[in-house]
């Protein structure tokens, strides 16, 4: 029995010089001092040795086990130390190093051109409003003039909102007929004018819905920045001054306009404005279809019937109006070919900007 503790002793002294991992060490562990291991099965036997001879055995047992106890868990510390120097080499900062920055976003295209036009008309005094973007059908059309049976009151260019409240009604006490998703800014226009007395100088900036079919030239959610003054002794003259000054800031000096006579329901006369290509420099060519010419926003005096419905006096004062679609802008100033190029969310193109 001597020789197989002796044997046991060598064993487990060669097997801890060869195990690398913990792992090991526990197979290791197991085989020895385990419940079938070869130690534990000499010290059940102990029974079958002399009684004279038990003594002596049984301390030498005991001293192999306790040796054997005591080299396993030294390998132990030794494996874990092995590792956590390892982890540490491996997970080592070189502070010498530049650090690594995140890459930083940039303000999207559409944004740019809206806070520029803003400044722009902040620049001449004008304010900057707000609005809801569900809105009703009077503030929507009603009192900005359009007749009950004007095309664009038409469900097919409109996004009404459904009601499934008890009789058509809803927290607005509206039917579904009278409520949509505004088509327009010029809803902030009618608020703006009930809210406040003239003289208005102001914006109105955000997004507008329509039920168009996505291509190169239609969005069916745009942003929109409308315009509106009120003032005693506006004219005709101070419109065109002011989106002379306009197209120049956000076109360039060097960049032409044009007003042809146009057709709105709130605003009269009214008329479309061009400005002059800026690939070609008004000679013609593809970008604008051999025109010369670039359509970029609609404008007019606002019509007599629209202060009616605010309660402003007509004899005493006029204003004018103005529609900018931006993202428009942004495609006739970066000719891009492709409106939902600017709704892809492609940063190889968004970061041109």
């Amino acid at each position: 029995m001597s020789d197989d503790l002796a044997a046991i002793r060598a064993q487990v002294k060669d097997g801890l010089a060869r195990v690398s991992t913990v792992e090991e060490l526990d197979r290791l562990r197991v085989a020895v001092t385990g419940r079938k291991g070869s130690l534990t099965q000499i010290m059940r036997s102990m029974g079958s040795v002399a009684p004279e001879d038990r003594p002596a055995m049984g301390k030498l047992a005991n001293d192999v086990r306790a040796d054997v106890e005591a080299a396993i868990s030294q390998r132990r510390q030794e494996l874990a130390q092995s590792a956590l120097e390892a982890k540490i080499a491996s997970e080592a900062v070189d502070v010498t190093l530049p650090g690594r920055s995140h890459p930083l976003g940039t303000q999207h295209l559409i944004s740019q051109i809206r806070e520029e036009i803003e400044d722009i008309f902040c620049g001449m005094d004008y304010t900057v409003e707000d609005g809801p973007y569900i809105e009703d059908v009077y503030h929507n059309f009603t009192a900005l003039n359009a007749p009950a049976n004007h095309p664009s009151r038409a469900a097919s260019d409109t996004f009404y909102v459904v009601d499934n409240a008890p009789e058509g009604k809803g927290d607005l006490g509206l039917s579904s007929s009278d409520v949509l998703l505004r088509t327009q800014t010029s809803g902030v226009q009618i608020h703006t004018m009930e809210e406040h007395k003239p003289p208005i100088y102001m914006i109105c900036p955000g997004t507008v819905f329509r039920p168009d079919t996505a291509d190169a030239n239609h969005l069916p959610q745009f942003t929109q920045v409308e315009g509106l003054v009120v003032d005693e002794g506006i004219t005709f003259g101070d419109l065109k001054g002011t989106l002379d000054y306009f197209t120049r800031e956000i076109f360039g000096a060097d960049r032409a306009t044009r007003y042809r006579p146009h057709f709105f329901p709130f605003t009269e006369p009214s008329c479309e404005v061009d400005v002059s290509c800026g690939v070609c420099g008004g000679k013609g060519c593809r970008f604008c279809k051999g025109t010369g010419w670039l359509e970029i926003l609609g404008c007019g005096m606002v019509d007599p019937n629209v202060f009616g419905y605010v309660g402003i006096d007509p004899e005493k004062y006029s204003g004018f109006a103005f529609g900018i679609g931006v993202e428009r802008v942004a495609a006739l100033r970066y000719n891009l070919p492709d409106l939902r190029m600017l709704m892809a969310g492609d940063e190889r193109f968004l970061h041109q900007f």
